[in-house]
C-alpha cells in the first residue's frame, strides 16, 4: 500500500530533480555561450563556478549582512567578476539566452542580500574590478566607477583637495553603485541634498548591451537611476559627480545622556529644534545600549551628534542659542578637516586615512548579521511615545541594537519630491533607523530578534507618517509588501511597497521601466516592474 504522502511528495521531488537538472544544463550552456559571445580568452580568469576552489571566497568577500552567508542560502551558479565591458554585455545576454537571473553587486551592503541571494537559478555580475575614481579639481567634478567603495571616493578626493567634498555616507566600505542608485544621504545632505542630487552624469548597459550615457540613455531613464534602487533598469558602470565646496576646518561632537540626565526630554526638544538648524549643520540621536560605568551591566543611552561646517566658537554659540538643554560646551566639541570626520562619525577615530582604502574592514557600526526598517517623521512625538521606544531598547533582543533619528530640513525642504525618485523631501522632522543585530554564531536564533525589531515597527507606526508609511529604498525591507520573496511581482503586488518608498513617484518609475526593459530581466524581490511583461505572466 502506498504512503498517504506518496501522492503529494513525489511531484514535488520530480520539480526539485527537474530544476536541479535544468539548472546544471542551463550552466553549462551559460558557460559555453559566455566563452563563445565575449570574443576574449581571457574572460575564463573571471568566471568562477561552485567547482573553482575560489568560488566560496569571491562569494563571501562582500557579503556585509552575514545573515545570508549560512549553509542554507542559495548560491549562485556562476559569479562573474568583469575586467571590462565585453564581459557584462556578453554576461547579461547569455543569461537571457539560457534563462538565469543577474544579480549585479558593487559592495554587498544591501540589508536584505538582493545582490547576491536569489530563489531561482542566477549568475552574480560582481564590480569589484570596477572600481576607479578620477577627481578633476579644476572643473570640480569626478567620475566615479560602481565598485569602488565610499572610502576610495573620499581618499582620492582628499589627496587632491582639502576644500572639495562629496555628499554621502559614512561607511566607507559601502559600493558606490547601489549606493547611489538609492539616493544616498550623509553629514552634508543638509547643505547640499542627496548623493543622487549631485550626479550630472553617468554610464549604463542596458538590456540590449548598449552602453548609454546621459544624453543617449535619455533623461526619464537618467532620472530613474539616480534613486529609483538598484537591480531595475540595468548596470550602471559609473557615475559622474558634481563636488561641493567645504571649509578647511569643520567641528564635530557627540554627547551621551541617560534617562535621569533627561535624556527623554532633550529628545523631545531635538525634534523641534534639529529641522530648523542652519543647512551647515548635520545632527542626529541614537539610542542603544551601553556598559554602565557604575555597574557593568547595560543601560540605555540617547547619544547626540552634530557635524558643523565651521569652526567650535561658532558652533558652541549656536547649539546655546538654539538648543539651550543640551548644556553644549567646548569640551564637548573637536575641529577636524571633512575626511577626518568621515572617520569620527564611522567610528574608526585615531586612524590613518588609509583605512578608508581598506574594503575588508569591519564596521564598528553594525554587528556581523543584523535586520533593519526605517520610518519618517512628519510630527513631533509626545514623551510618552518617546517612553515606549525607551523602553524596548532596554529589552533583552535590543542589546545589540540601536535606533538613530537624522534631522531633516536644510535643502532637503526646497528640492521637489519628483527632483529625482527620492520623495521624502519637506514635511519630514527626521528619518529613523531601526537595527538589530546578533552574532554570526546566533543566526540560528534570528528569528527572536527580527521580531522584536518588528514589534518596534508595529509601536511605532501612530507616530511617523502614514497613507503611505513612508520607507527610505537603501534601507530596503523585504517585509514590506514582498509576495513571498519572489523575483516577479505584479504592479499591484509591487506598489505596496514602491509607494513606500517612492510615493507617487512610482508610476513614473514603472513607465521607465516599460520603456527600457519590457521583459523584465533585471528583476529582483522588490525590482520595478514593468506595465506589461510576458515575464511577469510566467510562473517560476
Amino acid at each position: 500500500m502506498k504512503s498517504p504522502h506518496f501522492s503529494l511528495l513525489t511531484p514535488l521531488l520530480f520539480a526539485s530533480l527537474f530544476s536541479l537538472s535544468w539548472a546544471n544544463s542551463a550552466h553549462e550552456d551559460f558557460l559555453h555561450c559566455l566563452s563563445l559571445r565575449s570574443n576574449d580568452p581571457t574572460i575564463s580568469k573571471v568566471i568562477y563556478t561552485r567547482n573553482n576552489s575560489s568560488f566560496s571566497s569571491v562569494l563571501d568577500s562582500t557579503i556585509r549582512n552575514l545573515r545570508f552567508s549560512t549553509p542554507d542560502t542559495p548560491k549562485p551558479l556562476v559569479i562573474v567578476t568583469p575586467v571590462n565591458t565585453s564581459h557584462i554585455v556578453a554576461t547579461i545576454y547569455c543569461s537571457r539566452k539560457h534563462g538565469l537571473q543577474t544579480r549585479t553587486r558593487s559592495g554587498g551592503h544591501d540589508f536584505e542580500g538582493i545582490s547576491y541571494v536569489s530563489a531561482v537559478p542566477f549568475v552574480i555580475i560582481d564590480l569589484i574590478n570596477f572600481r576607479s575614481v578620477d577627481v578633476d579639481v579644476e572643473n570640480r567634478v569626478a567620475w566615479v566607477q560602481s565598485g569602488a567603495i565610499l572610502g576610495e571616493l573620499y581618499y582620492r578626493i582628499a589627496e587632491k583637495s582639502t576644500t572639495l567634498a562629496f555628499p554621502a555616507g559614512i561607511c566607507h566600505t559601502v559600493g558606490t553603485g547601489g549606493y547611489f542608485s538609492g539616493g544616498g544621504y550623509g553629514l552634508l545632505f543638509r547643505k547640499y541634498g542627496l548623493a543622487a542630487d549631485n550626479i550630472v552624469d553617468a554610464q549604463l548597459i542596458d538590456v540590449n548591451g548598449r552602453i548609454l550615457d546621459r544624453k543617449s540613455m535619455g533623461e526619464d531613464l537618467f532620472w530613474a537611476i539616480r534613486g529609483g534602487g538598484g537591480g531595475s533598469f540595468g548596470i550602471v558602470l559609473s557615475w559622474k559627480l558634481k563636488l561641493v565646496p567645504i571649509p578647511t576646518t569643520v567641528t564635530a561632537f557627540s554627547v551621551s545622556k541617560t534617562f535621569e540626565q533627561n535624556a527623554i526630554q532633550l529628545i523631545h526638544r531635538w525634534q523641534y529644534v534639529a529641522p530648523e538648524l542652519p543647512h551647515g549643520i548635520f545632527s542626529s540621536v541614537a539610542l542603544n545600549r551601553v556598559n554602565s560605568s557604575q555597574d557593568g551591566k547595560k543601560t540605555v543611552v540617547a547619544s547626540f551628534s552634530s557635524l558643523f561646517l565651521g569652526g567650535i566658537d561658532e558652533l558652541v554659540q549656536l547649539m546655546q542659542e538654539r538648543f539651550p538643554e543640551l548644556r553644549l560646551v567646548k569640551e564637548d566639541c573637536i575641529e577636524m578637516s571633512w575626511i577626518e570626520s568621515i572617520l569620527y562619525f564611522g567610528q574608526i577615530r585615531n586612524q590613518s586615512l588609509e583605512i578608508l582604502l581598506d574594503r575588508n574592514f569591519q564596521s564598528p557600526l553594525t554587528r556581523p548579521s543584523y535586520k533593519a526598517k526605517s520610518d519618517y517623521v512628519k510630527e513631533p512625538i509626545p514623551e510618552i511615545g518617546l517612553r515606549g521606544l525607551w523602553s524596548r531598547v532596554s529589552e533583552e533582543e535590543a542589546e545589540s541594537g540601536y535606533i538613530r533619528f537624522f534631522a531633516y530640513g536644510g535643502i532637503m525642504d526646497e528640492i521637489p519630491e519628483s527632483a529625482t525618485p527620492f520623495p521624502h523631501r519637506a514635511g519630514n522632522l527626521y528619518k529613523i533607523l531601526y537595527n538589530v543585530g546578533w552574532q554570526e554564531e546566533d543566526n540560528i536564533n534570528s528569528e527572536r530578534y527580527i521580531r522584536w525589531i518588528r514589534r518596534l515597527y508595529s509601536y511605532m507606526s501612530s507616530f511617523v507618517s502614514k497613507s503611505p508609511r513612508e520607507a527610505y529604498i537603501n534601507y530596503r525591507d523585504l517585509d514590506i509588501g514582498t509576495n513571498n520573496n519572489k523575483a516577479n511581482t505584479s504592479y499591484a503586488q509591487a506598489s505596496i511597497w514602491g509607494r513606500k518608498y517612492f510615493k507617487n513617484n512610482f508610476d513614473r518609475l514603472v513607465h521607465v521601466k516599460t520603456m527600457i526593459d519590457p521583459e523584465n530581466f533585471f528583476r529582483h524581490e522588490q525590482s520595478i516592474p514593468p506595465l506589461i511583461s510576458s515575464r511577469n505572466k510566467k510562473t517560476h
